[in-house]
């Protein structure tokens, strides 16, 4: 579907009016269009959503994985058509339930996922990163299935720094969710 009337700035009012196939995000009141997943984005998705499923069974966190919408700087009282960023992380846990509403999330998760391809790499690696940062995403994976690696970035009181890059072998520590860990192996298959 093509956008409604070219605007200066969208809403997520204007959002939640768009029907058909394609996904966007809203960045600061700009649409971005997002692609359509690959087999191997899926089935990395697929197997992450599985392994934080399990280690989060009986917790209060919740894995959600796209399409999610998270209204990254929404506060309390925002109307939609005070919200100008809505982002859709691959994968989002979130432990703080009263973020969750019909709509997705209001604030930020406390870990995202975003999965890179060629087409999306600039998009997640700078726009994204900076975004989560400014938002307060405390855990930021970028997963490469191109390298077959995962780097973790962390928040601190500089923002959002590369902590660990882990390749296809390893166990991967995640830091928000108290030392649980994800086999790389199994989300990489030889």
């Amino acid at each position: 579907m093509a956008l409604p009337a070219k605007k200066e700035r969208y809403t997520y009012a204007d959002y939640l009016l768009w029907e058909g196939p394609e996904r966007y995000e809203l960045v600061d009141g700009e649409a971005v269009m997002l692609a359509s997943p690959s087999t191997t984005h899926q089935l990395i998705s697929g197997e992450l959503c599985r392994q934080f499923g399990n280690y989060l069974e009986g917790w209060k966190c919740r894995v959600i994985a796209a399409p999610f919408d998270v209204r990254l700087f929404e506060r309390e009282g925002d109307r939609p058509e005070d919200v100008q960023t809505v982002v859709q992380p691959d994968i989002s846990i979130i432990c703080d339930r009263d973020k969750l509403d019909e709509r997705g999330c209001k604030g930020a998760p406390d870990l995202t996922l975003e999965i890179l391809s060629p087409s999306n790499a600039y998009h997640d690696l700078l726009v994204k990163l900076n975004l989560y940062q400014r938002a307060g995403v405390r855990e930021y994976w970028v997963i490469s299935p191109e390298d077959k690696t995962v780097n973790v970035f962390l928040l601190d009181g500089d923002g959002l720094k590369l902590s660990y890059v882990y390749g296809p072998k390893d166990i991967a520590k995640v830091n928000v969710l108290d030392g649980r860990f994800i086999e790389l192996s199994k989300v990489f298959p030889a």
